[in-house]
């Protein structure tokens, strides 16, 4: 019995997410499984990470036509998702890698401490 392919994405989100929080106190990720697309009809889970400080997403992709590979970009808030992702065999993806990404690229903005 093989574990669904984003219920395990998730719990591994989840658990970058809490020791994002326990290594970065400014970084305050928001992790979300957007349903919209397969309920249009669109063959894909979509699992966005956002940080709100500083304006940036990672949006994470299992497409029913690339079973066994995650899509992923790296994007703004305010952006609109562009057609050209990055692919990564999805065994390859582990807590570790979405912690480093939560880090490399939501903390290598310019932070605002006294607010």
């Amino acid at each position: 019995m093989s574990e669904d392919p984003l219920k395990a994405l998730s719990d591994q989100a989840t658990e970058a997410h809490t020791k994002i929080q326990q290594a970065y106190q400014h970084i305050n990720p928001v992790v979300a499984v957007r349903r919209g697309l397969r309920d249009v009809g669109f063959p894909a889970d979509v699992m966005t990470i956002d940080c709100l400080r500083t304006r940036r997403r990672i949006m994470l992709i299992l497409h029913d036509k690339e079973p066994g590979m995650l899509l992923y970009q790296f994007a703004g808030l305010d952006e609109e998702a562009s057609e050209e992702f990055q692919r990564k065999v999805l065994t390859e993806v582990c807590v570790d890698t979405l912690f480093g990404w939560m880090q490399d690229y939501f903390s290598d903005a310019p932070t605002q401490e006294s607010e």
